[in-house]
């Protein structure tokens, strides 16, 4: 043996195979990016900074994220990749040392109305074989437990080959679903306001319906005028009871209208297929001001809202069945799986409490499972989607986070940072965009963009340490170790608003007098119950404007013009200037070009292949008709004027001969959010999470209203645009406006004129205001956790 002993003491060659470290990435040209180069090492955490919209998103999932999941899309087969979403190669010129990436981002969860916090992880499938095993008594398999599979019985006759003979047989089945029959699983009911679906006094044919896209002119008024069930020429009001059912209520039913086969189907059960099976914040928002109209939504009687059938919720493991295993706080529901001790199930038992755990572990445990996905915030959505990988065996990966901090508060961010640092040393390269100073600080490598945003960044700016970057100069370098002061006087109230006994979600009992006319921060750790708050409570009230951190929705043909408003003064402003309708400015109207139908560019599909997008040659990428384009404006024609920055539109229609003060009025709004180098026709595909929060912003502040609710401004900002962000609150609230912003990061919070701090911690822990007061009282107190966070933060 003793012969294999090395005998040598100089450390072995390096092997070849050891020499990658470096992912590489040279002549990167992904939207705004400037032919960028960097080496980023491998097996280290490296954190991307930079302002909003400077390339961060661009290098990290535009380029990097892309390119690795492209790759490993390729190995499969041509016939799977048929099936899966077609990827093109980034532009860059060389991208080596790639690692399978793994993208945790902040979209946020499936605008489903089925799909909860359980079903979204795999907690609920685990938690729905325990019960077919475990519970008493037993009424089936799994999905016996399922709210969304139906029970379903029938019987008939089969035809069976045997032995050379066709014989016939009768065969029944029966499939035990967990799904309440009333509500479908979906654990309310509605109830429609029929005086809202039409106007009684007149007929079909006089446009009685007033549900949006129901209109005479199209199929449905052939349908309607040819099925025979009623006449549309009568009023509603004079339809006898089996008119007005089959007009409401009647089954999809096989008619034929002009020599063709169509199905008729009642209003109310189609309203519900179309519009009530997507998550109201999925919805256009004409749509959801229809159903918010015309909708009354309560919990089911028979399921209590729970969305199982009585057999399912019959079945229990030591007096709990599925339905209170679903509704307990998580960290509760992990301490109730612990003390379950069954030799027959510990696989299912150890998996199941492994996933528990890693909710509390990641700062969830006040959630509970049967929570809807769709009311996650974008933190916790994020949040959520860590938990798959935090107990992965998986080394040698790239994990890319896309601000992870997001709705965390100061105590919260540090136990994310360990997070990371645990995925880092286990071998793992983790990429990280972010913003928080506390997040950027544990980097082993930074790469900072910049210098500016939009047209103005793209480029490295800094490549180095954490130390470096403090000395380098850059707008990031000169903002991190920046700390604000809390305000040495405060405005003071012109009244207040009152909430008395707020109990959504985990409130208890909450009162309190939210002062009007100042800027009010309320915080409080994650889970606390700001959100519950300040949405149950203020937001629905007349006069409220509620911003929320709904994404926003919006097609490649979608632009900050659209989007805003702007395009309507203008295409107006076009039309009276050349004598000659508005719809001919539009690129998805009268105006478009024929050829490209007003996108600018012709889509190629190559099936599992990546489509190939080419510059529409008759139009330039103009998206306009030759024709259209003589129409000049101020010496500009329409696709000059969406070629321009929001800067550059608001000095062209403030003054001179395009003045047009409606339009000057929404850029000077979108210039007020930080969004002056943001081109008018950009589309909203290309837009960084940060843009799309404050196009939103900048959008709703046009709304007439006297109290404005912000939750959570300065996501994606980069510190140096928070400045920015707390002068336009100062002067929403200097013009008479009441301003209310949910909010951790501790500039904002320092300078608020009174702040309303919830807590103590989460979920059943928190929901009680544990300190109203001005920013210096609660840093003089220090009786709470942000008080602590808040009073290292100014430094006293």
């Amino acid at each position: 043996m003793s012969t294999a002993t090395r005998t040598d003491t100089q450390s072995p060659a390096l092997h070849v195979a050891d020499s990658h470290d470096l992912i590489r990435v040279h002549g990167a040209r992904v939207n705004n990016l400037k032919d960028v180069s960097i080496e980023i090492p491998k097996r280290r955490l490296t954190v991307f900074t930079g302002v909003s919209g400077s390339g961060k998103s661009s290098v990290v999932f535009g380029t990097i994220a892309a390119e690795s999941q492209r790759l490993i899309n390729e190995t499969y087969s041509a016939f799977v990749q048929g099936f899966m979403p077609t990827l093109a190669r980034p532009e860059v010129d060389v991208l080596d040392g790639l690692t399978t990436a793994i993208i945790v981002d902040q979209e946020r969860m499936g605008a489903n109305a089925r799909s909860t916090v359980g079903t979204a992880t795999d907690a609920n499938a685990l938690l729905r074989i325990l019960f077919s095993r475990l519970g008493k008594p037993h009424i089936g398999s799994p999905q016996a437990f399922s709210f969304n599979v139906a029970s379903i019985s029938g019987a008939g006759a089969v035809t069976v080959d045997r032995g050379g003979r066709t014989t016939k047989e009768r065969r029944s089945f029966r499939i035990t679903g967990g799904m309440c029959p009333r509500c479908e699983g979906m654990g309310r009911v509605s109830e429609f306001d029929l005086s809202a679906l039409y106007d009684d006094s007149k007929s079909l044919n006089e446009g009685a319906l007033t549900i949006p896209g129901y209109s005479m002119d199209g199929w449905y008024g052939r349908i309607f005028s040819g099925c025979g069930f009623f006449d549309p020429d009568k009023p509603i009001r004079k339809f006898t009871k089996r008119e007005l059912h089959d007009l409401l209520y009647k089954e999809p039913t096989k008619v034929k209208v002009e020599g063709i086969n169509l199905t008729y189907e009642g209003l109310i059960p189609k309203i519900q297929k179309s519009f009530l099976s997507k998550d109201r914040e999925a919805m256009q928002p004409h749509i959801r001001a229809f159903v918010d109209r015309a909708v009354v939504f309560s919990t089911c009687p028979d399921c209590g809202g729970t969305r199982l059938s009585a057999a399912a919720r019959s079945s229990k493991i030591k007096g709990i069945n599925i339905a209170d295993a679903c509704a307990m706080q998580i960290s509760d529901l992990a301490g109730w799986v612990r003390g379950l001790d069954e030799p027959s199930v510990a696989p299912l038992l150890a998996a199941l409490h492994h996933t528990l755990d890693s909710f509390v572990e990641i700062g969830l445990g006040y959630l509970s499972l049967d929570r809807p996905s769709g009311t996650l915030s974008g933190g916790e959505a994020q949040r959520t989607k860590m938990i798959r990988h935090l107990g992965s065996s998986l080394t040698d990966v790239t994990y890319v986070f896309d601000e992870p901090t997001i709705g965390l508060h100061p105590h919260d961010i540090q136990r994310m940072n360990e997070l990371l640092l645990q995925l880092r040393d286990k071998g793992n390269t983790v990429l990280v965009v972010e913003h928080k100073p506390e997040a950027i600080a544990i980097a082993d490598h930074v790469v900072d963009l910049g210098p500016g945003a939009g047209a103005a960044g793209g480029e490295v700016v800094f490549e180095g340490t954490v130390e470096g970057l403090r000395l380098s100069g850059t707008l990031t370098g000169r903002h991190l170790d920046d700390r604000a002061a809390v305000k040495p006087s405060v405005r003071t109230s012109s009244g207040v608003l009152e909430v008395r006994g707020a109990t959504t979600h985990n409130l208890q009992d909450v009162d309190v007098d939210i002062p009007l006319g100042v800027l009010v921060v309320v915080t409080g750790v994650a889970g606390s119950g700001k959100s519950s708050l300040i949405h149950g409570s203020v937001a629905g009230r007349d006069g409220v404007v509620s911003v929320d951190q709904g994404a926003i929705r919006g097609s490649r043909r979608s632009n900050p013009a659209t989007y805003t408003g702007l395009l309507d003064p203008i295409r107006k402003a076009f039309a009276k200037a050349n004598g000659v309708k508005p719809a001919l400015f539009s690129a998805n109207s009268e105006g478009a070009c024929p050829t490209c139908n007003g996108a600018g560019v012709i889509y190629t599909d190559l099936a599992m292949m990546a489509g190939v997008a080419t510059t529409c040659e008759e139009c330039e990428g103009k998206r306009f008709q030759a024709s259209v384009l003589e129409y000049h404006l101020g010496g500009r024609d329409i696709s000059e004027v969406l070629a321009m920055s929001v800067t550059e539109a608001e000095g062209f229609f403030g003054a001179g001969e395009a003045r047009t003060p409606a339009a000057h009025a929404i850029l000077r709004r979108l210039a007020d959010v930080g969004l002056g180098y943001l081109l008018l026709g950009q589309p909203l595909t290309t837009l960084s999470g940060g843009e799309r929060q404050r196009l939103k912003l900048a959008t709703r502040m046009a709304e007439k209203g006297g109290v404005y609710v912000l939750d959570e401004p300065t996501t994606g900002l980069h510190l140096a645009d928070v400045e920015q962000l707390l002068g336009l609150l100062d002067r929403l609230v200097d013009s008479g406006k009441s301003v209310i912003v949910i909010e951790h990061h501790q500039a904002v919070m320092a300078h608020a004129d009174w702040i309303i701090d919830l807590g103590p911690g989460a979920g059943h822990d928190g929901g009680r205001i544990v300190f109203e007061g001005t920013p210096a009282d609660l840093v003089a107190a220090r009786s709470t956790l942000t008080g602590e966070h808040l009073a290292a933060y100014v430094g006293t």
